[in-house]
């Protein structure tokens, strides 16, 4: 019988355990629990005979998969899925899944949420500013993209995109305008809503050169990584510029310098909330649990995301 294993420090609620269960036991397969765990020790005991692992943010290395000696597949219940050694996965024959747009409106919510926060001062009292009929960039077309692009369309702002991936067709079907150059959409923008993954091409590539770009009021929007901030440039640019205001939903490493020197420019989710809505936990959870069934059982390997 194989052996399906839930690991997450965070765990799914209680209804999305119970969904998972009910498909991974409907196909034959056990199913084990680790939530709540603190030591690395425990996931190593936990994975040593399992042979798929769904996972939230909980890190999947060289290490944890040496020691999951039956393993098969590992599906992170989520889009970004940097928390897994890609390399080691397919160094030891093992599938490593995403489970793409399962998250994105609860994302996408929550970016308009900092948005309004900061537009209105952090709620402190103070005249604050509308977002109807200001200027929103979204820098990656992706699953998330989208549903910002849909929810500004609501608020009444006038919305762009920029992706190299993505056919200008495409966008421009949703009623998005799309723009030819990263440069052009942070120069356009008031408002920008990163989307793009963390990889050797984009770490630290959103820098002051792009930022200084950004017109009179600018506010930077991030709910894709921290990795793809050029922190030395965030920092300057608050230095130099008094319109500037960051939201994120993953604190930079220099969060506390900024904190103290800016603080009514920035706010950081206390850790990263973007997924955390009982929707998003239930469909990542169950899309994870479906797609370890459907690769054991008929070879399915659409969301794969090594090599």
């Amino acid at each position: 019988m194989k052996k399906v294993l839930i690991a997450t420090d965070k765990p799914f609620v209680k209804v999305a355990v119970d969904g998972i269960r009910k498909i991974v036991e409907g196909a034959g397969y056990q199913l084990a629990l680790l939530e709540k765990y603190t030591q690395k020790s425990e996931l190593l005991q936990a994975v040593s005979d399992a042979n798929a692992i769904i996972i939230r943010s909980d890190i999947i290395d060289n290490e944890v998969i040496e020691a999951a000696k039956n393993l098969k597949i590992v599906v992170r219940a989520g889009a970004g899925y940097d928390n897994i050694d890609l390399e080691a996965a397919t160094k030891n024959n093992v599938v490593a899944m995403n489970t793409p747009g399962q998250n994105a409106n609860a994302v996408a919510e929550l970016a308009f949420g900092m948005m309004v926060y900061m537009a209105r001062n952090t709620f402190n009292g103070l005249s604050g500013t509308e977002l109807r009929g200001k200027t929103i960039g979204i820098h990656a077309y992706g699953n998330v993209g989208k549903y910002v692009a849909l929810i500004a369309k609501g608020f009444g702002m006038d919305v762009y995109a920029y992706d190299p991936f993505v056919a200008d067709e495409v966008i421009k079907n949703d009623g998005i305008k799309p723009l030819k150059s990263v440069d052009e959409l942070y120069s356009t923008c008031q408002y920008v809503s990163l989307h793009i993954p963390a990889t050797k091409d984009t770490k630290g590539s959103i820098n002051l050169d792009l930022l200084s770009k950004m017109p009179q009021g600018a506010t930077l929007v991030n709910t894709a990584r921290k990795e793809v901030i050029d922190e030395a440039s965030l920092q300057r640019i608050f230095e130099t510029r008094s319109d500037f205001r960051y939201v994120s939903d993953v604190a930079p490493d220099n969060a506390a310098i900024l904190i103290e020197k800016f603080a009514s420019k920035i706010y950081c989710t206390p850790k990263k909330t973007g997924a955390q809505t009982e929707e998003a936990n239930i469909n990542a959870g169950l899309a994870a649990a479906r797609q370890i069934v459907d690769f054991f059982e008929k070879g399915d390997v659409k969301f794969k995301v090594n090599k």
